[in-house]
């Protein structure tokens, strides 16, 4: 699979919640290659801020050639792709990392669990997860929920709120437990705290899981290691035990990474 990096211009853009906004972007060549559970690097207009920004994909148009990012504003660079307006453009590169095994789940009972941003990775899966038995259990903070009408079009969904204003009121194993589900894999997607006790319940209910490690980045590419997790193996770079998330992930075996 070939990284392209082009300049793109922005078909929309909209706010779906304090700080959240949705990015719909013209990126024919990523769109065409991309899988659900990668990301693309967003690099900004100032010269001062020389980084990209990692996003993950939320949605792949194939047919229209477009790509949806949903993401928080973080800081000065995600503050400033918020400002901007369609028919503007950025530069990007992608796809990138690996995705989400789909081959893995046919056939299975399937939980898609997301946190907070790592909810908007799960759109595309839950859309190309039609040979599987869906739920998507999502956890906010407060009522101010975002993508849920794109997850329930496509799997049934649970969410969890923090303070129970929606939903269950805890975690999304919360929701899980309150709701009596089963399954038999997870793909997950959210901070370090809630993939830690996902993994931990996985093997405790002896479930296969997947996790997708959100993590600063640098070069977004793999060459920089600055963006590394500890693993069960060592790296054939450094005789270390690291794992690259940008370029070996950002999905792993959750076995196959210590949290």
């Amino acid at each position: 699979m070939a990284k392209v990096k082009m300049t793109s211009r922005i078909l929309s853009q909209e706010c779906l919640a304090p700080d959240i906004y949705s990015l719909w972007l013209e990126a024919g060549e990523i769109a065409a290659q991309a899988k659900p559970g990668q990301f693309i690097s967003v690099y900004c207009g100032d010269s001062g801020r020389i980084l990209p920004r990692p996003i993950s994909i939320c949605e792949i148009d194939r047919e229209k050639g477009a790509l949806r990012i949903v993401y928080r504003i973080a800081g000065k660079g995600t503050a400033e792709f918020a400002g901007m307006e369609a028919g503007e453009t950025l530069d990007i590169l992608g796809p990138l990392g690996n995705g989400f095994p789909m081959e893995e789940i046919e056939g299975k009972r399937v939980f898609l669990m997301g946190g907070g941003i790592g909810i908007p990775p799960m759109v595309q899966t839950a859309k190309e997860a039609k040979a599987a038995e869906v739920t998507v259990i999502a956890g906010y903070r407060n009522s101010d929920v975002f993508l849920k009408d794109e997850l329930e079009a496509s799997a049934r969904l649970m969410i969890a709120t923090e303070d129970g204003s929606l939903g269950t009121k805890g975690n999304v194993l919360d929701a899980v437990r309150e709701n009596g589900l089963q399954g038999d894999v997870i793909f997950a997607c959210g901070p370090t705290p809630m993939l830690r006790a996902i993994k931990e319940y996985a093997l405790e209910h002896e479930m296969t899981c997947y996790i997708s490690m959100e993590e600063k980045m640098a070069c977004g590419i793999g060459a920089c290691l600055a963006c590394v997790c500890k693993s069960k193996e060592v790296d054939h770079h450094s005789n270390v035990k690291n794992k690259r998330i940008c370029k070996d992930g950002p999905v792993f075996l959750s076995t196959e990474v210590e949290l």
